[in-house]
């Protein structure tokens, strides 16, 4: 299965356990589904911009087609 190494500073690992236990999941979980929840959420948005992009320039492209 592939892995990912990341890199954080102290802080920032301080950070990530007390979220990871105040959610009461280990480190590799919380972890593991922030990055999924940020790249869903990204793919979302870049979807609802094209979305609105078509929306808005659909008119100009039946005039052009």
């Amino acid at each position: 299965m592939p892995a990912l190494n990341l890199t954080f500073t102290d802080d920032e690992m301080e950070a990530l356990r007390a979220a990871a236990s105040a959610r009461r999941v280990s480190l590799k979980a919380f972890a593991h589904d922030a990055v999924l929840a940020s790249s869903s959420e990204h793919s979302l948005r870049v979807g609802d911009a094209a979305r609105r992009v078509a929306e808005r320039s659909a008119e100009l492209n039946k005039r052009l087609a």
